[in-house]
């Protein structure tokens, strides 16, 4: 079993679109993107969401759609020369990930949006308790969990932001 080559893993409530492969996917020098997310991979609407998010991809990166337990199986299958760029939707999947092995040592907060229930943190990240527990078990996995939009950002630990929220 091999140590996949996981260069960037990112929360996006979008997934996969424009800002991913013109920011993130050049900064990560990622070959290769995994959306891991059940309803992309596996739901009622996953061809529609898939050919929209491929197209996104512009074709500079090969692009796979797995399920979170899926991702969790195959991951340390992956060639050495895929570096993987790992896109969930929410934090509970990542933390999902995490629990199942994937060796992810950084999760990137980009896009979380206001929904009834959650607190907004920044102009583009609101959580909620589910969240908070999510990425309370990543750190405490040792996985550092900050926000940061576009790389030119500096990146901001959640804790620090949440805790002043509070």
């Amino acid at each position: 079993m091999t140590t996949p080559n996981i260069v960037w893993t990112r929360i996006d409530e979008r997934l996969l679109h424009g800002q991913i492969r013109i920011t993130w996917g050049k900064h990560s020098e990622a070959n290769l993107i995994l959306v891991a997310n059940d309803e992309a991979a596996e739901g009622p609407n996953a061809a529609f969401m898939q050919a929209g998010m491929k197209a996104s991809a512009g074709g500079e990166y090969a692009v796979r759609f797995f399920t979170i337990q899926k991702t969790i199986d195959v991951i340390h299958n992956a060639s050495e020369k895929q570096r993987i760029f790992i896109l969930c939707n929410n934090p509970t999947d990542v933390a999902r990930l995490v629990s199942g092995g994937v060796p992810i040592t950084h999760c990137n907060i980009g896009n979380m949006h206001y929904h009834d229930g959650k607190k907004q943190i920044t102009k583009t990240v609101s959580v909620d308790e589910v969240d908070m527990k999510a990425f309370e078990m990543m750190a405490s996995r040792g996985v550092s969990c900050t926000i940061q939009n576009t790389p030119d950002q500096t990146e901001v630990d959640i804790f620090s932001l949440a805790s002043n929220a509070a």
